[in-house]
């Protein structure tokens, strides 16, 4: 079904909706000032010959103003509004994942609830992060996010799509070239074909299965707890981990075959237990 045409109002609603909710706020309010000025401004009564189009023009901005200085602020105030409703269901969407022991939450919601998941770990892990809408429930770019003056695309796959195959990894990488993107990331709650991993090998573009989204959310929910089960200090130069990317901690294996063994941990743990070598 073709989208419905939205007239002006709804595309600045939608706009602002996308942006943080206290911009709507700040731009509602300048809006009103600047306006309410103009609407209360004198227009020259006496018209001079040859002014006539200045006089008009003047008395129908006037009179647009009269009208917008109560009818803009309110368009950037339901965008406001809209964002903050949406920040709230992002976050408990996300702690609602996170209190999840099982990865088969993620199987249970929407693509749209998917994406908005996605973008609200990449926010938790310090990414500005942009809805671009021009993915769906069929694919596409998803996501931008900014780091460190860095841009970085996200394709999200929803869990219908079980097994992420290499067409999909190969269309990120175009997108990237043409967007100039540092990197990118393609986000699944199933899995990647072997095909599709070794594409992505050495491109600078990371594949997120399941069981690393579901590490990542639970790992970046709980920062305190893991910090308090980690308390060994993270080195500058810690590697990242494999699985959700934080940084990792020097640990000694304490029990098993591998005991007195050291190795990097996670330190995400015990919401990621990722680990690499010494």
């Amino acid at each position: 079904m073709a989208r419905r045409r939205q007239n002006l109002a709804e595309d600045l609603i939608e706009i602002t909706s996308k942006l943080p909710w206290w911009v709507g706020a700040a731009l509602a309010i300048v809006a009103y000032v600047w306006l309410h000025n103009v609407a209360a401004s004198d227009v020259t009564a006496v018209v001079q010959p040859g002014k006539m189009g200045d006089f008009v023009g003047q008395t129908l901005f006037k009179t647009l103003a009269s009208v917008g200085q109560y009818l803009l602020p309110l368009i950037f105030l339901a965008g406001a509004a809209m964002s903050a409703f949406g920040r709230h269901k992002r976050r408990a969407l996300h702690e609602q994942v996170a209190a999840s022991p099982e990865r088969s939450a993620l199987n249970d919601m929407s693509w749209q609830q998917f994406e908005a998941l996605v973008g609200e770990a990449f926010r938790r892990k310090g990414y500005a992060v942009t809805e671009t809408g021009g993915g769906g429930a069929d694919g596409g770019i998803d996501l931008a996010l900014k780091k460190d003056g860095e841009t970085f695309l996200v394709q999200c796959k929803q869990w219908k799509a079980y097994k992420v195959g290499v067409t999909t990894v190969r269309e990120l990488y175009g997108a990237m070239a043409a967007e100039g993107a540092t990197g990118g990331f393609v986000v699944t709650s199933g899995v990647f074909t072997d095909e599709a991993r070794a594409f992505a090998e050495g491109r600078n573009i990371e594949l997120m299965d399941g069981r690393a989204l579901h590490a990542l959310i639970r790992g970046v929910s709980a920062p305190a707890k893991a910090a308090a089960a980690s308390p060994a200090a993270t080195p500058a130069d810690s590697p990242a981990c494999p699985v959700c990317h934080s940084a990792m901690v020097w640990r000694t294996a304490k029990r098993g075959a591998n005991s007195g063994t050291e190795f990097w941990g996670c330190s995400q743990y015990p919401g990621c237990k990722g680990t690499r070598p010494a």
